[in-house]
């Protein structure tokens, strides 16, 4: 059973979502656009982001709420861990959305792509009803991310992030 800490949080999920795009950016640019925590709500569909703690460094805490239509998600998520400009690790703690997520940018022909993978291992409930659960909500959480990574590297690309 889940004891609601951060080491708990933490703890990979089994319902895993990725998605990968190459961004046309060297990867000091798209890692700096993404870690811009309260600019992704530009990009993530429906989302306002804010940071509410820290300098958006490790330990701070980034705040994500998603609202389509009436129904509003919060994502609560801690920046784990940052490796400029390759790799980021959040861990989502919030009541709802739990487990780690990792962002990667690899730099492709000389420098000027990115290859940019996003993938999430959210913790779901066991048994037939979390089965049947992350089978209805992983093809819009797939199309999502991947909806989300389009218009980052547009954006990106064009200069408008960071």
């Amino acid at each position: 059973m889940p004891d609601g800490s951060a080491a708990d949080a933490a703890r990979p999920g089994t319902g895993e979502v990725t998605a990968t795009i190459v961004v046309d950016a060297p990867v000091e640019r798209v890692y700096a656009a993404f870690t811009t925590w309260h600019r992704q709500g530009e990009w993530i569909p429906r989302t306002q982001v804010r940071l509410r703690s820290g300098d958006g460094g490790a330990g701070s805490v980034v705040e994500a709420v998603t609202r389509v239509g009436p129904a509003v998600l919060r994502d609560e998520m801690i920046v784990d861990r940052l490796d400029p400009p390759y790799h980021v690790r959040v861990i989502h703690a919030g009541t709802i959305l739990r487990g780690p997520g990792v962002m990667r940018c690899t730099p492709l022909r000389g420098g000027t792509r990115t290859q940019m993978v996003w993938h999430e291992w959210f913790q779901i409930p066991s048994g037939l009803a979390g089965r049947l659960a992350w089978s209805l909500l992983w093809p819009g959480s797939k199309a999502s991310l991947t909806i989300a990574l389009h218009r980052f590297a547009r954006l990106v690309e064009a200069g408008a992030l960071p």
